[in-house]
């Protein structure tokens, strides 16, 4: 399994951080199959005020560029992806490559537990 873990702010405003998290409470059916389609298995967006995070757990062989590509041309996708900008205050038609920001891994506890044990 690959992890993949980014990051977004979104409007500042609270209409617009409630209408967002509400979005989230039910998203289009759609939109689940497909992120299963492209090889992700789970998807998990965390929120503190208007700061988001995401973690995308994918399968093997699973390749970011590519596969997020393929996800882009599904049906609804693009649909949903300019949906949301509304609230993000991003360009509707930006992907959301462009709207993430990719988070480089910086500690792991389960790694350094394995390092300090040597």
């Amino acid at each position: 399994m690959k992890r993949y873990c980014q990051t977004l702010t979104i409007k500042a405003d609270q209409e617009s951080i409630e209408r967002y998290l509400e979005v989230h409470r039910h998203v289009w059916p759609e939109i689940i199959d497909g992120q299963h389609e492209v090889g992700i298995l789970s998807m998990e967006i965390y929120a503190l005020e208007n700061r988001l995070f995401m973690i995308v757990d994918t399968v093997d062989s699973f390749e970011w560029e590519r596969d997020m590509a393929r996800l882009a041309l599904l049906p609804r996708q693009a649909e949903w992806e300019a949906y949301v900008s509304q609230f993000q205050g991003c360009d509707p038609s930006a992907t959301s490559s462009q709207k993430w920001q990719m988070m480089d891994k910086i500690f792991d506890s389960k790694s350094a537990q394995e390092y300090s044990d040597k």
